[in-house]
C-alpha cells in the first residue's frame, strides 16, 4: 500500500512518532524521520538495517526557514513527498488558573503552529505532483475533555481537528487529502507510571471500554491506511482509535 512512497513524520524520533516511521518503513514507504532529537538517527539505522530507506532531518517545528530546509532536501534527493504526518506535540496538564502564558504558548506554538507549518511547506510539492495526504495527529482530548487540567492541551488538539476539516475543502481540488488521526491512551514511556499504580492506570483509561492502553503499532496501522490510496476517497475525516474511549 505504501511502497516508495516517501512520507514525512514529524516528531519520528521516540514515542508514537517513532513506531510511525518503524511500521512505515515496513510497509515499503521512504521515511524522513524529523525531529529536534539526534536519536532519529538511530530510528534510521535501524531502518536501514532492516532493509527499508530512511532519512533522519533535524527540525523545530515552530520554524519556517527549517521546514523549508527539510521540504527542499526532500524534493531535492526523492523528487517528491507523498505523505505528510504532523505527529510532533507536547503535553502540558495544568488547569487553567496554574498555567503559565509561556506554556499556553508554546503548546500552541508546537501543536497547532506546527501542524500549519508543515502542511504549508508541503502543498506546493503535492500539488505539483497532482496528489498527496497529509494526517494530523489530534487526539481524543480533541473530541472530549478526556482528563482533569486538559483544557490547554484540548484546545490544541481541537484547533488542529477543525483546522484539517478547512484544509481538507481547500486543497480537495489537486487531490490533497487531509485527515486527523485521534488516538486513546496509549502505552508509551509517559505511562509507565500510570500502570504501576491500578488507581492511576484506571484514571488514565477512563471510559475506554476495551479496558487497557493501546500499543503505539495499533495507531501506526491506522496512519498507514490514512496515507495510503485505500484510503483514496477519505478526507476532512477524523478517525479515532481510542479503544472505545469516546464511544460511551
Amino acid at each position: 500500500m505504501l511502497k516508495d512512497k516517501v512520507v514525512l513524520v514529524t516528531g519520528g524520533a521516540n514515542g508514537m512518532g517513532e513506531a510511525h516511521c518503524r511500521l512505515l518503513a515496513e510497509r515499503g514507504a521512504v521515511v524522513v524521520v524529523a525531529d529536534v532529537n539526534q536519536r532519529g538517527e538511530d530510528v534510521v539505522a535501524d531502518i536501514a538495517r532492516d532493509g527499508g530507506i530512511a532519512r533522519f532531518r533535524p527540525l523545530d517545528v515552530r520554524d519556517r526557514r527549517q521546514w523549508q530546509a527539510v521540504v527542499d532536501a526532500t524534493v531535492r534527493e526523492f523528487e517528491r513527498i507523498d505523505g505528510l504526518v504532523n505527529n510532533a506535540g507536547i503535553l502540558v496538564r495544568q488547569p487553567a488558573e496554574e498555567l503559565t502564558v509561556e506554556d499556553w504558548d508554546l503548546l500552541f506554538d508546537i501543536n497547532v503552529k506546527g501542524t500549519f507549518l508543515g502542511s504549508q511547506a508541503v502543498l506546493p510539492a503535492m500539488k505539483k505532483a497532482g496528489s498527496g495526504s497529509i494526517v494530523n495527529i489530534s487526539s481524543i482530548s480533541g473530541l472530549v475533555a478526556n482528563m482533569p487540567g486538559m483544557s490547554a492541551y484540548c484546545a490544541t488538539k481541537g484547533a488542529i481537528r477543525l483546522f484539517t476539516k478547512g484544509l481538507a475543502v481547500d486543497y480537495a481540488a489537486y487531490n490533497i487529502r487531509v485527515n486527523s488521526l485521534h488516538p486513546g491512551t496509549i502505552r508509551t514511556p509517559m505511562t509507565a507510571d500510570f500502570e504501576r499504580d491500578s488507581e492511576k492506570l484506571n484514571l488514565l483509561l477512563g471510559t475506554t471500554i476495551l479496558r487497557r492502553l493501546g500499543e503505539p503499532r495499533e495507531i501506526s496501522e491506522v496512519l498507514a491506511f490514512l496515507l495510503s490510496d485505500a484510503s483514496s476517497f477519505m478526507t476532512g475525516s477524523e478517525v479515532t482509535a481510542d479503544g472505545g474511549f469516546t464511544a460511551v
